[in-house]
């Protein structure tokens, strides 16, 4: 069926019509606000978050605090820290509301200040760099997260200084993880006092003996740590680290007491799969967590647990609802939680029942986050193809109200792309969801050439959500019909439909692509079937490479961006291990036919089609020398071939002039081969 576009509507509402309407670009999606973390006063009140700018002369962005005041009615809202030296961001209220502390850049270091929310000037409260913060139930205590050298004590313990030689040694893993080499640090939590509202001392560490990173690393945050209701204990997770951590999910939640006198308890230690987000419920009777079943599955079920902290009693709450839950936030008073999940292309908000179980949605179309519980209902932020987030309120009652608007002026006169979400029968007959997106202002009759773009993961979705870097609206706007296929192996439609790929890369999602992009040209008369480039990132890039020899004939040219070329190097070079042992079924050593299977480099010589390969430097999760790999082939294949390579990059583009470039070198490759530019 087709829709409107998410924001098409407010848009209208919002602005009227543009006299000179245009279509939106990659230098706009560079330029908008980007709103971050946030909070909501203890009385209801005060809604303040952190807000990205960005200063493209200095590549980068830059982040101020915002409040709006949710009791008046058409309130705007405006800045309550905006120091332009610094960089003022994760905001959270104490317990009395009248401060919110926050973290912000000086001399070097992240430090925790604080400022009335009545507005004034900013008030220094802890000096040590430190990685983030959450404040005490209590009020007269700081849990701090910081890289510090293993076995650190207190804040005070920083890192020597080098001796002798620039060499690295190593006598287990991690050497390096994500886009950085180990260097003998770990992310450790300390507490310190809190006196009128400014901390005393150095802190003192409460890990004990337990070596790892807590919040996890990479992507691991405040989610991970919580207090108790009574500000005398932390919960926190962590794996531990060893010679397996690299082979392991095995996150653990643990219970310290703040003032470090004794030794974490691992509460969680019969699971040996993942078990995060520790949230204590109002009256700090209970806490909920998620877990998964299966060790070393970074993609499996997300079930809520509660666990009575009087009597360790858990029970799975969520078992029976097919759903993975990303998030979890109590409701003030305790009788439900507020969760996202995935769910049909699309991240709602859903409130669970703590006493049934029972899950019910609770906002529609686009993706859903930053839930934070108010005394009425909740506050949360929402997304789309067509928008960037903005923060709405709901009560679980009637419809949600919008409460911000950040990019308005700078939406104003971009004509959005429509949507279509459509389904259709893919591998084995399954019921397989897909988007197409429409370019703006496409004459009537006339046919749009197809953006093919494939989600990486591969357990993940090209659902309804704005994204900041594989943007389908961009495409759009550069003239494309973008069309996403949620093969087998995507999340939001069950765990079976999940687990599908596992073992099986190049199999059931290769074909729901040929079906997809068979239904979605049948379906939809303005797109050029004949004319289409498929493009992909990570396990999307991995699929463009093969594509390349399985599929040679169906694209005017692929676009492949930090893609796997060679199972078998990708297998001894990425940093966790866990990922392709799980979705292989073991290391190489043991199971080779499993990896060579579906390896690309066994059909170079089928290669013809152009294809645009790039890739980060700093890329550790899949290595760029796949990326050279891949170059190397094609240029040898005499295909036509390109190589961008970004020095001061990860698995991702993040910052805003190589974004840009990114967008130029893709676009221009697609323009090349389906317009002839």
């Amino acid at each position: 069926m087709q829709k409107l576009p998410l924001v098409a509507i407010g848009l209208a509402a919002g602005i009227g019509a543009a006299a000179h309407a245009r279509p939106l670009t990659i230098q706009d999606v560079a330029s908008f606000s980007r709103i971050g973390a946030a909070d909501v006063s203890p009385d209801g009140r005060w809604l303040v978050w952190d807000q990205r700018e960005t200063d493209m002369a200095a590549n980068k962005g830059r982040t101020d605090l915002w409040r709006l005041d949710l009791t008046r009615k058409g309130a705007a809202p405006e800045k309550l820290a905006a120091d332009p030296a610094r960089n003022e961001s994760a905001p959270a209220f104490t317990p009395d509301g009248r401060w919110v502390f926050f973290t912000a850049d000086k001399d070097g270091k992240s430090a925790v200040w604080r400022i009335s929310i009545d507005g004034g000037a900013p008030e220094l409260v802890a000096d040590q760099d430190v990685g983030g913060f959450r404040i005490s139930p209590t009020g007269d205590r700081l849990l701090v997260w910081a890289d510090r050298p293993v076995g650190a004590r207190s804040l005070a313990d920083v890192k020597p200084g080098a001796k002798g030689g620039s060499g690295r040694t190593y006598d287990g893993y991690f050497v390096r993880h994500w886009d950085a080499w180990s260097d003998g640090q770990r992310s450790q939590l300390f507490v310190l006092p809190l006196k009128d509202g400014k901390a005393e001392g150095d802190g003192v560490a409460i890990g004990g003996a337990l070596v790892g990173d807590s919040p996890s690393k990479p992507f691991g945050d405040g989610s991970e740590l919580a207090w108790g209701k009574d500000g005398r204990t932390v919960y926190f997770t962590l794996r531990e680290a060893g010679t397996t951590e690299p082979l392991s999910t095995n996150l653990d939640i643990f219970a310290a007491p703040a003032d470090g006198s004794a030794a974490p308890v691992n509460l969680t230690d019969a699971n040996d799969a993942t078990d995060t987000l520790p949230t204590v419920s109002p009256d700090g009777k209970w806490l909920a967590y998620v877990a998964m079943k299966r060790p070393t599955y970074e993609a499996d079920r997300q079930v809520i647990q509660l666990r009575n902290l009087a009597t360790g009693e858990t029970r799975a709450l969520t078992e029976g609802w097919d759903r993975s839950v990303g998030s979890l936030t109590w409701s003030r008073d305790g009788t439900r939680l507020y969760v996202t999940a995935g769910d049909t292309g699309n991240e709602p908000v859903f409130a669970v029942d703590v006493k049934s179980g029972k899950p019910t949605r609770l906002t529609g179309e686009g993706t859903a986050g930053t839930v934070l519980a108010t005394p009425k209902g909740y506050v949360y932020t929402l997304n789309g193809i067509t928008a960037p987030s903005d923060f709405y309120a709901g009560s679980g009652k009637g419809k949600p109200v919008r409460l911000t608007w950040v990019n308005r002026d700078k939406l104003a006169g971009i004509d959005m792309p429509g949507i279509a979400h459509f389904s259709f029968r893919g591998a084995n007959g399954d019921t397989v969801w897909a988007y197409a997106v429409k370019p703006a202002g496409l004459a009537e009759g006339a046919k749009a050439p197809i953006a093919f773009l494939i989600h990486g993961g591969p357990q993940g979705s090209f659902g309804n959500g704005w994204s900041y870097r594989w943007n389908p609206a961009v495409f759009a706007g550069a003239g494309y019909a973008a069309v996403m296929v949620d093969f087998h192996g995507s999340t939001g439609y069950g765990q079976a439909f999940t687990d599908a790929i596992n073992q099986d890369w190049g199999g059931k999602p290769l074909e729901d692509l040929k079906l997809g992009l068979a239904a979605a040209t049948a379906k939809y008369g303005w797109l050029d079937g004949s004319n289409a480039c498929a493009a992909g990132g990570s396990y999307g890039g991995y699929m463009t490479n093969w594509i390349a020899g399985r599929w040679p004939d169906g694209f005017k040219c692929l676009v492949t961006h930090a893609g796997v070329f060679d199972a078998r190097a990708m297998a001894y070079e990425t940093e966790e291990l866990w990922f392709d042992e799980w979705e292989h079924g073991g290391p190489y050593y043991e199971v080779a036919a499993n990896y060579e299977k579906w390896n690309p480099v066994h059909h170079v010589t089928a290669w013809k089609t152009p294809m645009l390969i790039l890739h980060g430097e700093k890329d550790f999760r899949i290595p760029y020398t796949q990326g050279i790999g891949a170059f190397t082939a094609a240029q040898r294949r005499g295909v036509e071939s390109r190589l961008v390579m970004f020095p001061d990059e990860n698995h991702w583009i993040l910052k805003p002039k190589n974004s840009i470039q990114w967008y130029d070198e893709v676009l221009g490759w697609m323009d090349k081969h389906t317009k002839g530019k």
